[in-house]
């Protein structure tokens, strides 16, 4: 996600959102999307900013996790913490975040949680998010569901990196230049990545650079893009979705992004 400058809520009015707890219930509010059934799931109560933590929690064997930025959320930083927000937070468990979302700490201190805060690394490299899955399912105590889904997710990896490799135009490796964020996509193709850009637009210099090294390919990020990042260099722009829906399905996040890359390749 993008490091730009943000407005973030001060904690005085979180601390007024506290008190409006008291008429939540009555008010009839929604509440943050939960996405256990609803029948009294086994394990920790886990409460995640967005669904990529949400994502990282599933993975690591939680059940019972809610959701409080929607998805259409682009920008997390930007959310504006409702009341509900703070219900969640006063019955969690734990309350995972990213560093780029510092409003998460005030949250859990206005609901008057004693959540453990967790900072969550989110990185879609496949190294990291076995190593972060096994963190979390370390803090959980869900060791055995997060072995379970690491067996899974490595089958399913080697699936689409296998059919992609097939897809390569002349049985070539592709040249690619990513986004700073969808590094993890050339690596699931097996591209070979001549340089990164963003999160800020790319600058003339680093047109005329990028440009220069001749790629096939942009794995750009759908959810900051900035437009046509090597206009006129003959280079196809691949859009790479970074977080999952309300399913929380990480591994879908690999099967969209296999999917938009082989329809690339094979243009």
């Amino acid at each position: 996600m993008a490091r730009t400058r943000v407005r973030i809520a001060s904690l005085g009015p979180l601390l007024a959102l506290s008190a409006a707890l008291l008429f939540t219930a009555g008010c009839g509010e929604q509440a943050p999307a939960r996405s256990s059934d609803g029948k009294g799931a086994a394990g920790p109560s886990v409460v995640v900013t967005t669904t990529w933590e949400g994502a990282f929690a599933r993975a690591a064997g939680a059940e019972d996790v809610t959701v409080i930025v929607p998805r259409s959320v682009h920008h997390a930083p930007d959310y504006d913490p409702k009341p509900s927000d703070l219900a969640a937070v006063a019955g969690a468990d734990f309350v995972l975040y990213a560093p780029f979302e510092p409003y998460a700490g005030k949250i859990k201190e206005a609901a008057g949680s004693k959540a453990r805060l967790v900072e969550v690394t989110l990185d879609n490299d496949p190294d990291r998010v076995r190593a972060e899955v096994t963190r979390l399912a370390g803090l959980f105590g869900t060791g055995d569901a997060a072995a379970a889904w690491r067996k899974g997710f490595d089958r399913e990896y080697d699936r689409l990196g296998g059919e992609l490799k097939a897809a390569w135009p002349g049985g070539r490796r592709p040249v690619v230049v990513t986004q700073v964020f969808t590094a993890w996509s050339a690596k699931l193709a097996g591209a070979t990545p001549v340089g990164t850009y963003g999160p800020e637009a790319v600058t003339p210099a680093q047109l005329a650079e990028l440009s220069a090294r001749k790629p096939g390919f942009v794995l750009d990020n759908a959810h900051m893009s900035t437009g046509t990042v090597l206009p006129d260099s003959g280079a196809e722009q691949v859009e790479i979705v970074n977080y999952p829906d309300e399913s929380l399905d990480l591994v879908e996040v690999y099967r969209g992004a296999a999917a938009e890359l082989k329809k690339a390749l094979g243009s």
